[in-house]
């Protein structure tokens, strides 16, 4: 039986990831939490850039608290020795993990708190429900957590993005159940959060989205810095002559003899199809139109007169994930976790 043959070959995607620009979002985002610390969450492999990367990261710019959603993530993480809680609390599947002391669970049911005392756990965090809907104890449930060390009572924002009453009656419901469950910490601001003002912050703000370049509110757009830069290489250039047209269903025609370019991305890739004959990139400053229908792996785009772009040159997407999530109708969240594992991942 003969190995496989390991061959190093380099992708013809490429994520530009900026550094400097995450840690400069973590830092506004520490700044405008005020007294309270700020951590990050990491989860969905650090919103699709590599959560390893982005801890690393954001530990030396001095972040000390992490959020991933289960074992798994937290697993993958654990030689870091980083403090890290795992959201989606502790299954029985998970006690070996998690009594293990690589992190510490959210507990959110009845049954979590009760499997956790039972194996004699020591410090967790606890997510209370305070209006979402979603995970968390209920209020009626809080005499359940006695004699548990509870490092943070958290809850999550509904509607922090808007200006909705909800805001308040959540705050307000924290508060509340502050009083009945003894923590270390209270947490709930997200990263609109965070934007609500000081009476949000609490002890511990755990911004996400902004992290990354997102802009869930308008008084975060003068500080979040864009993280992430798509780059696909041009597999071929060829001329399209007038009235030819291109891609799946012949939805775009050319008026005059264009310049086209296909290059090696796709919506599997995480490029939104509803930007077909919509969306642009650039080959230095040169704007290159998408024409046709964005497919699985492959998208066309047309050239200035004059080009010099040619096989093998490497085409930068706009990423901009305000604008893209508005033309394409896509969530910013979406945007950045659907970005596929096709792409090598360079940091700068």
């Amino acid at each position: 039986m003969t190995d496989r043959p390991t061959l190093d070959i380099p992708a013809p995607l490429r994520l530009r990831l900026n550094g400097d620009a995450l840690v400069s979002n973590w830092r506004a985002l520490d700044r405008m939490s005020g007294s309270a610390a700020c951590g990050a969450a990491i989860k969905a492999n650090g919103y699709g850039l590599g959560a390893e990367d982005v801890a690393t990261r954001l530990a030396a710019a001095g972040c000390r608290d992490f959020f991933v959603s289960n074992w798994q993530e937290a697993i993958a993480l654990a030689h870091l020795k980083l403090p890290i809680s795992v959201l989606h609390g502790v299954r029985e599947e998970d006690m070996c993990a998690a009594l293990s002391g690589i992190a510490r669970p959210v507990l959110n049911t009845a049954a979590q708190v009760a499997r956790w005392k039972a194996a004699g756990g020591g410090a967790c965090d606890v997510m209370v429900d305070t209006g979402m809907n979603r995970l968390g104890l209920g209020t009626d449930d809080l005499h359940l957590l006695d004699g548990l060390k509870i490092d943070t009572l958290m809850s999550h924002l509904a509607c922090a993005d808007e200006d909705s009453p909800m805001n308040e009656r959540q705050r307000d419901a924290l508060i509340a159940a502050g009083r009945h469950a003894y923590a270390e910490r209270l947490s709930l601001a997200n990263s609109a959060g965070i934007a609500l003002g000081s009476a949000y912050g609490f002890d511990l703000t755990r911004p996400g989205l902004a992290l990354y370049g997102g802009v869930p509110r308008v008084e975060l757009a003068e500080v979040i810095q864009s993280v992430v830069f798509p780059r696909a290489e041009v597999l071929q250039r060829r001329m399209v002559k007038a009235g030819a047209t291109v891609g799946y269903n012949a939805t775009w025609a050319a008026k005059t003899d264009t310049i086209v370019v296909i290059v090696n991305v796709g919506y599997a890739d995480g490029y939104p199809r509803s930007l077909s004959s919509r969306g642009i990139g650039w080959f230095g400053e040169e704007i290159l139109s998408i024409i046709g229908r964005v497919s699985m792996d492959l998208i066309a785009l047309a050239c200035p007169i004059g080009s010099t772009i040619k096989e093998g040159s490497y085409v930068e997407f706009c990423f901009d994930l305000q604008n893209t999530a508005k033309h394409s109708q896509r969530s910013a969240y979406e945007l950045l976790t659907a970005l596929g594992t096709r792409y090598e991942r360079r940091w700068f």
